[in-house]
């Protein structure tokens, strides 16, 4: 593996969670326009971006099989075949089974890219040097997502058409089939090596790492969703004031990607992740229990930094309970944070009608909770010591 192809490859990584990032944060953009273009409620045309998250949860679940079965190269060809049929359905297909549909191979299409892309910096890098790439990777899904809402809102802003924002994103896989034409892929892995990972179990402690997994982004899914509506009901903040403390998360939650993919490499990871949960809910606590709204922008803001690690550090740890990198792993604990953004509102919605946007706050705390606890029963079970990778290289 040479410097080039893997610093070409590790692009291809950076890429495809912007690519994720952008499809995903930009639907509460372009949703309205969208929703007069059909001639919908808007509450129906939310129903109708639900297509997009099936196709990242179903496209993640099967690339565990589809990484032994079809090469990541022509994986990522075809997906730009994909990509352009979707837009041009979007882009000509004035008609609603047609837009599901679309939003639906576009999911497929970012799942599978997101899910090689994770492999990818899994089997580049090595040690405490995996983690930190990992975090630095997913800190692009976080660029995407400031950067998207902004071209989109410009787009809307001077009448152009809500699918030009789709052509703008898929410029971004472009760039991926550009690069996966030059690159030159690792193999997923090798023949003396399949043995050795067949003799492997993946433990218990996958299972905790899993649990996580879907609780931290499940969690964090439902204090980020109902946080604004507790602001304007519960404290009376103005919807330029709730905006603002939204705002201040994902900034903090950026810049704590950039920081901590410098700093974890001092720290053995599994002691890492759990201090960071710890202190992830204990902030969610504090900032659910304070009715001062002078303060919840402060307390937020940590928040949003001491949290950006958890689930990228999740994923690291997981790759780490076999000595070789495994694909299923990887696949599988995304997987399972997937599943946590599809229960979203199938869990806090019956208990925000039931009992208030503030219970589903609490809620997304104990979530917190349970991520810390997963974690703490990780320490007993980790393999990650054994196999040598708490080390840096």
């Amino acid at each position: 593996m040479t410097d080039r192809n893997r610093i070409l490859l590790t692009w291809i990584s950076f890429l495809s969670y912007a690519l994720t990032g952008s499809l995903i944060i930009v639907t509460g953009i372009v949703m309205g326009d969208i929703a007069k273009f059909f001639n919908l409620p808007i509450s129906s045309m939310s129903n109708t971006f639900t297509f997009l998250n099936t196709g990242v949860l179903i496209s993640i679940f099967l690339n565990v099989w589809l990484m032994e079965i079809i090469s990541l190269k022509k994986q990522l060809i075809f997906g730009f075949i994909l990509m352009v049929l979707a837009v041009l359905g979007l882009m000509f297909g004035h008609n609603l089974a047609i837009f599901s549909g679309a939003m639906f191979v576009l999911g497929v299409v970012s799942g599978i890219t997101m899910s090689i892309g994770t492999y990818l910096i899994t089997r580049l890098y090595h040690g405490k040097q995996r983690g930190s790439r990992l975090l630095f990777t997913d800190s692009f899904f976080s660029m995407a997502g400031m950067i998207f809402p902004l071209i989109s809102a410009t787009f809307l802003a001077n009448n152009i058409a809500w699918y030009w924002v789709y052509v703008a994103i898929g410029i971004i896989y472009v760039a991926i089939f550009i690069l996966a034409l030059i690159c030159e892929f690792p193999l997923l892995i090798k023949s003396d090596e399949k043995q050795q990972v067949g003799r492997e179990n993946w433990g218990v402690g996958i299972l905790f790492l899993a649990i996580a997994a879907l609780c931290y982004i499940l969690g964090q899914m439902a204090f980020i969703s109902w946080m604004p509506e507790y602001a304007i009901k519960s404290l009376g903040m103005s919807l330029s004031e709730a905006s603002k403390l939204l705002s201040y998360f994902w900034g903090a939650y950026m810049l704590g990607m950039w920081g901590f993919s410098v700093i974890m490499k001092r720290f053995d990871i599994q002691y890492f992740v759990l201090a960071l949960s710890a202190l992830a809910t204990g902030l969610m606590f504090w900032f659910n229990m304070d009715k001062n709204t002078e303060h919840l922008l402060t307390i937020i803001s940590v928040l949003g930094f001491f949290s950006s690690a958890i689930y990228t550090t999740i994923i690291t740890l997981a790759s780490q309970q076999t000595k070789i990198a495994s694909p299923r792993i990887v696949s599988f604990i995304l997987f399972c944070g997937s599943i946590g953004t599809m229960l979203t509102f199938v869990v806090t919605s019956p208990i925000v009608e039931n009992y208030g946007a503030h219970a589903a706050l609490l809620t997304g705390n104990g979530l917190y909770g349970v991520v810390f606890i997963m974690c703490l029963l990780v320490s007993f079970v980790t393999k990650h010591r054994i196999h040598g990778h708490s080390s840096c290289h």
